[in-house]
């Protein structure tokens, strides 16, 4: 096959397989090359610069990388093709280092596979956020090692609480489930990541790829670096929850709040642990048929029986105090082939460290059991008293129904109690 032959095959499978993205300056600047290839020229940085980036004659390439980090951005697309798509082709595209084309090369020869292009470089606070990570992980690994001993006929007795037999006597597998937060990099136009980005509506590369779609101007500023985090409270809530769940001889996956599909909600039974706010898609079916709406954050609350706010105020705790309040979310509900799901949430830390401690203590679940009439779909929410992230104390504020009927199909069911559960008591 001629030359011009494989230059117009390989772009061709290169633009068909998506690789370029949303990006129009990608697009353009690979057309660009490609028309340069096949016409045998061989054109300097500052063509590049006003045939594609639209500068003008007065454009000084010494003081912006422009061209320079496009062609980096190019050969990183490149990559991803041939490492994917394109892994069986015997030879590939390749942009040869300081010129602005298209060259054929064979795999087993292309110095870009010997010597691949360098990643963004992280500067520290990406290291950082890295570390945090790591360090979130282990402290989940520790809470696998370091399970609270509590007593044998206490576990006894809280194994056998409707909230947890439902799950332990059943053969299905367990999910427990871990709410985590993605975040992706802002870049800067020397490829380098100046800062790292939370954004409540992108939870998942797929999330961020979708995002750039719809807004392909940013397609050149935000980069997947692969990062998710969790809240440390979600380590000492499973320190809590393991040994309730340990003795059910079945097998117990962890997975993020993340990784979720709607499958998983009609085949296993699913205990989530975790902020509000890191629910993923559980998040929705949980407040379909719940009393509680958030505000105008996940650390607001607001119950449309009564009308009252809930406001954590461990975000932004009250200088003159040395305690604040928090809120502790719990749910437990069947799912639709008779699966059990399980809620212990909060709006921050202590909220989420007290709620687990309260489902998995004699007393505190035998309140808890009190205040729901034994019903098999309810909710609880917990006011909790938090100093420096520590869990100082908290109380059972209500309990109420859940709609099952809102959460799996979307319509309402007219035949269901009220609302309103047993009164709460306080704890003897």
């Amino acid at each position: 096959m001629l030359e011009t032959e494989q230059l117009h095959a390989h772009a061709e499978r290169i633009r068909s397989s998506g690789v370029l993205g949303r990006s129009r300056l990608i697009r353009r600047l690979f057309d660009f090359l490609l028309d340069c290839s096949l016409t045998g020229k061989a054109p300097k940085e500052i063509e590049v610069a006003i045939d594609v980036f639209g500068k003008d004659a007065r454009f000084d390439v010494s003081q912006d990388a422009v061209v320079r980090v496009y062609v980096h951005k190019l050969r990183r697309k490149l990559e991803e093709f041939y490492a994917g798509p394109g892994r069986t082709e015997s030879t590939r595209l390749a942009i040869p280092k300081g010129a602005y084309r298209f060259a054929i090369e064979r795999v087993e020869e292309s110095p870009e596979a010997l010597n691949p292009a360098p990643r963004p470089r992280l500067p520290w606070r990406v290291l950082l956020g890295a570390s945090l990570l790591a360090n979130a992980v282990l402290l989940l690994v520790l809470a696998y090692l370091n399970v609270r001993h509590a007593p044998t006929e206490d576990l006894a007795a809280v194994r056998s609480n409707p909230v947890w037999s439902r799950i332990l006597n059943d053969d299905r597998t367990i999910f427990l489930v871990v709410g985590d937060y993605y975040i992706f990099g802002e870049t800067d136009q020397t490829m380098e990541v100046r800062r790292l980005v939370r954004e409540f509506s992108i939870n998942s590369s797929g999330d961020l790829d979708r995002y750039l779609k719809q807004h392909p101007e940013e397609a050149d500023h935000y980069l997947d670096l692969e990062l998710n985090y969790l809240p440390t409270s979600a380590a000492f809530a499973l320190r809590d929850v393991l040994p309730i769940l340990a003795p059910a001889h079945r097998r117990i996956r962890v997975a993020l709040a993340s990784e979720l599909s709607p499958a998983i909600f009609t085949s296993a039974d699913v205990v989530y642990v975790g902020y509000l706010s890191g629910m993923g898609m559980l998040h929705d079916l949980v407040f379909a048929g719940s009393r509680f709406s958030e505000g105008d954050s996940f650390d607001e609350l607001i119950d449309h029986a009564t009308g009252r706010r809930y406001i954590s105020q461990a975000a932004v705790p009250l200088h003159d105090e040395g305690t604040y309040h928090d809120y502790g979310y719990f749910a437990s509900f069947p799912g639709p082939t008779g699966n059990q799901v399980v809620v212990i949430a909060g709006t921050r830390d202590v909220a989420v460290m007290h709620t687990a401690d309260a489902v998995t203590r004699v007393s505190t679940l035998k309140q808890l059991d009190a205040s729901a009439a034994k019903a098999s779909a309810f909710e609880a929410l917990y006011e909790v008293y938090g100093m420096d992230r520590m869990n100082l104390d908290g109380k059972l504020l209500l309990t109420s129904r859940l709609n099952t009927s809102r959460i799996w199909t979307g319509e309402p069911d007219t035949s269901a109690p009220p609302t309103a559960l047993a009164p709460v008591r306080a704890a003897r």
